[in-house]
């Protein structure tokens, strides 16, 4: 059941006073906007035997999926080749193949002996990813592809063009255990972790399709130099509870090619909804890469509901990992907001984002405030354009840098899980018939 009091919000008595110039009208219709509190809607929320929601850390364990060139370090490629009976410098000429001219096709690798290729190739470059559907939008920028895993698990990414860019939004499980109500990935739970082989692989993918002038621009115009410039971990999954496989991918996503795919670390962000413990870890390894909090509330009281994790880590203890991040890589971070209406839009949480962050240092933090895709009739959806102008207006007033990001995909259901979950009760339908 929705929440929605009828008495007036007030926000902590530390932080109440607006911001000076504030017109009396503004501060009016703050305190009486009301308070929609978290609910889950059409499913029902896994509960611990305490009654708490549910967080999966660990992976179930499932049938490994097949070992693969991009699993292996370049040393380990040569010895798997070896075992193959075929000489090492084989690994090379494969490496080039899959990170450099994103293919798998054995008729394609002429430089690879015809009575062996196809030998060669079965061992190192088993098939990981099979495309069960593509949506794309009208202009045929943005594409949405929905895998099947080699156990049957269905995994998504978003394929985006921008001016100057090419954006991938990849996953990195299958499902998610972090339990957060508005997710359409966290409703159905963690299925496992993705192999660092199946997150490069939809990279892989994507750039093929680029290559082949799939992903829209001018048709005439010669796409095969093209590729993905930007990396997002915000597809399906928490990325920092698949922490091995994920750093994996990203070296793999760095390294020069043909050992990777010569990716620069500026390109890649890692998000998370706050695993402090794994943030710090991330800190250490010396990559270069941008880091993005999910954090969604301010406040413990609404974020304990909202972000599930949260009762393990709380708001102040994510941000201090976030500026602690910022302070050894010198990388500033992004603060990512998804607005939703009557829930975590009201002024008043603006300015307290505002002091948490301001309270640790200028300029080591971007806040990236997302409209969420309406839902008709729910409690999750966009906050209104007036409310969001004043949230983002709030947040620049006090100094902090804020971008409110450009949503795309609405119209092939673009937020991850929605392709996933409309795919399954398409499948359970049909086996009812």
């Amino acid at each position: 059941m929705t929440e929605t009091p009828r008495t007036r919000e007030t926000r902590p008595a530390a932080s109440a006073s607006a911001p000076q110039g504030r017109p009396a009208q503004g501060k009016v219709r703050e305190t009486q906007k009301p308070q929609v509190r978290p609910a889950t809607e059409g499913w029902t929320q896994q509960k611990d035997a305490e009654g708490r929601p549910l967080l999966q850390f660990a992976s179930p364990k499932r049938g490994k999926p097949p070992v693969h060139l991009a699993d292996l370090t370049p040393a380990e490629r040569v010895e798997k080749v070896k075992e193959l009976g075929l000489p090492g410098f084989r690994a090379k000429q494969l490496s080039t193949h899959y990170f450099r001219h994103y293919t798998s096709d054995p008729e394609q690798m002429t430089d690879l002996p015809a009575d062996t290729r196809e030998q060669l190739v079965a061992g190192m470059l088993p098939p990981l990813l099979t495309e069960v559907r593509r949506l794309e939008t009208d202009r045929g920028d943005t594409i949405k592809f929905l895998w099947r895993l080699h156990d049957g698990a269905l995994v998504e990414s978003v394929l985006m063009r921008y001016p100057g860019r090419i954006t991938l939004c990849v996953s990195s499980q299958a499902g998610c255990g972090m339990n957060c109500p508005f997710c359409a990935t966290g409703q159905a739970g963690l299925t496992r972790n993705m192999s660092t082989a199946e997150i490069i692989e939809q990279i892989v993918r994507a750039n093929r399709l680029i290559a082949e002038g799939g992903l829209g621009g001018k048709k005439s115009d010669d796409h095969s130099m093209e590729r993905v410039s930007n990396i997002v971990f915000m597809g399906m999954g928490e990325p920092l509870a698949n922490y091995k496989r994920v750093m994996d991918a990203v070296r793999s996503m760095v390294a020069p090619q043909p050992d990777g795919l010569g990716m620069s670390a500026r390109g890649i962000t890692v998000s998370t909804v706050g695993l402090v413990p794994a943030i710090k870890k991330l800190a250490d390894e010396g990559i270069p890469v941008t880091f993005a909090l999910s954090l969604h509330a301010p406040d413990d009281h609404l974020r304990d509901e909202l972000i599930p994790v949260n009762s393990r880590w709380k708001v102040d203890e994510a941000l201090d990992a976030a500026y602690e991040y910022y302070a050894k890589t010198g990388r500033r971070v992004s603060i990512e907001y998804a607005l939703i209406k009557d829930m975590n839009d009201h002024a008043w949480r603006a300015d307290l984002l505002a002091e948490k962050l301001n309270q640790r240092g200028r300029g080591w933090v971007h806040v990236n405030p997302i409209p969420l895709n309406p839902t008709p009739g729910s409690i999750w959806t966009a906050s209104e354009k007036d409310v969001t102008n004043e949230f983002v207006r709030r947040l620049n007033d006090a100094g902090i840098p804020t971008t409110l990001r450009d949503t795309r995909g609405k119209e092939i259901d673009g937020a991850c899980g929605q392709l996933v979950a409309t795919t399954e009760d398409e499948a359970a339908s049909a086996a009812m018939a």
